[in-house]
């Protein structure tokens, strides 16, 4: 991803003054995501944290996701009067604090002990919605007890029908209120840095192993205390002999089925009846068959850069989704967000919402729902603070005359990519 300092360059000379993100354990002076950042990466062993930074082979693709918001630049307006802002947003009918969702996670028990719930417990507290993932750790039937809370569901497809429609049937039972079918995930991403800390696919490898045990305080969070985590929402699908944490895992991932298919999307959006959202969408075409399909929303999504490598960003493909589905459907953008900035980037290029994922997991690694609470408000002060100077008094007022495009590749972009033509200089000549 580059140097995180990259941009602070031409404030200093020969490297002074010497600047360092903050990495103790006071969260009040975590002023910006990259410092969670940096106090999870003083706190998770190595293996953990190629699981939570990691992408796609060359992860070009989770470059991208970050990198192209470097391509669009702020056009302020001066004099507009933004003593009383807001960012508060409907959500699918509901307001919300800001239009931000937690994103769907998976095996989150590897950063702390009761993560999915510490993560639905700071979204509450937060006034946004929560995605709970089919592999997340805490039974959703216990995460939806959290006081609060708008609690979505997502879906991953594997084993028979009978599956999902039981995971339908609780998630409904358990009030959740809106349903999020994950559709580019059928097939493993090639995640060869992660891979690399494993000398098997059920054990680590020794240096990974030795790495993992001089990190004590991550220890007694996690493996120490509660033992090895569970998949407590789909264990019972999975074959006793095959129910440990990483067995299970890999028995899920071994039965995706690759046929997955509009088919199915039609018999969920039959037995779902609530909002349901497609999420992985990035060919304009599948936008518009997305339509046909009667779901209320969809999600552009790269998966975090785990999956296809060389894709192009969510972002990128924004305002041609805007412009085919109108107002039919909500739209929202996944992948990359660290600042508040980027939140109004992707409002004003036509998101309803954007959904945020890792920039939450390094609070809650930092700390706890605490830390996942610090990240949400550091992101909403952020947008707030970058609406009154952008001249802006609400977030619904955003749109892409705020915006300009840069004829550049963005700060995170390898040099090696500058030849490649820049779709966001191609949007704004139309």
């Amino acid at each position: 991803m580059g140097d995180p300092l990259r941009h602070t360059a031409v404030a200093q000379l020969d490297g002074s003054p010497r600047r360092r993100y903050y990495t103790g354990r006071d969260l009040a002076r975590a002023v910006a995501v990259e410092d969670l950042r940096a106090m999870t990466h003083r706190r998770m062993p190595r293996f953990v944290l190629e699981y939570l930074e990691g992408g796609a082979e060359e992860e070009a693709s989770l470059a991208r996701d970050r990198s192209a918001y470097g391509y669009w630049r702020f056009l302020p307006r001066q004099l507009v009067d933004v003593s009383q802002r807001t960012l508060a947003t409907p959500l699918l009918g509901r307001e919300a604090s800001m239009p931000l969702v937690v994103a769907p996670t998976g095996l989150n028990s590897l950063f702390r002990h009761h993560a999915d719930t510490l993560l639905a417990q700071a979204a509450a507290a937060c006034g946004v919605p929560f995605v709970q993932s089919t592999m997340s750790n805490d039974p959703m039937e216990e995460v939806a007890r959290v006081p609060g809370l708008r609690h979505w569901w997502q879906l991953y497809v594997f084993g028979g029908e009978e599956v999902w429609q039981e995971l339908l049937r609780r998630a409904d039972a358990a009030g959740c209120e809106a349903l999020v079918l994950t559709t580019n995930a059928q097939i493993f991403g090639n995640r060869e840095w992660s891979t690399r800390t494993q000398a098997t696919k059920t054990r680590l490898s020794p240096s990974s192993a030795i790495d993992a045990a001089l990190h004590p305080r991550w220890l007694a969070s996690t493996l120490l205390a509660h033992g090895m985590p569970a998949f407590r929402n789909v264990v019972d699908f999975v074959p006793k002999d095959r129910r440990g944490f990483f067995e299970t895992a890999f028995w899920i991932r071994e039965h995706q089925p690759a046929s997955l298919s509009w088919r199915t999307v039609e018999r969920i959006r039959q037995r779902w009846r609530k909002p349901f959202l497609l999420k992985g969408l990035l060919h304009p075409d599948d936008v518009r068959r997305a339509l046909d399909a009667g779901v209320d929303g969809i999600v552009l999504s790269t998966h975090g850069g785990r999956q296809l490598d060389w894709t192009v960003a969510p972002l990128e493909v924004l305002p041609e989704a805007r412009a085919i589905v109108g107002q039919r459907v909500a739209l929202y953008v996944s992948g990359g967000l660290r600042r508040g900035t980027d939140l109004l980037k992707a409002l004003a290029l036509g998101a309803d919402a954007a959904l945020a994922g890792r920039a939450v997991l390094y609070g809650l690694c930092a700390g706890g729902a605490a830390g996942a609470q610090r990240a949400l408000e550091i992101l909403h002060q952020e947008a707030l603070d970058a609406m009154g100077l952008l001249g802006v008094p609400s977030a619904r007022e955003l749109e892409p005359g705020y915006l300009r495009a840069v004829d550049a590749p963005g700060p995170a972009e390898p040099a090696a990519r500058q030849g490649h033509r820049d779709w966001a200089s191609d949007v704004s000549s139309r």
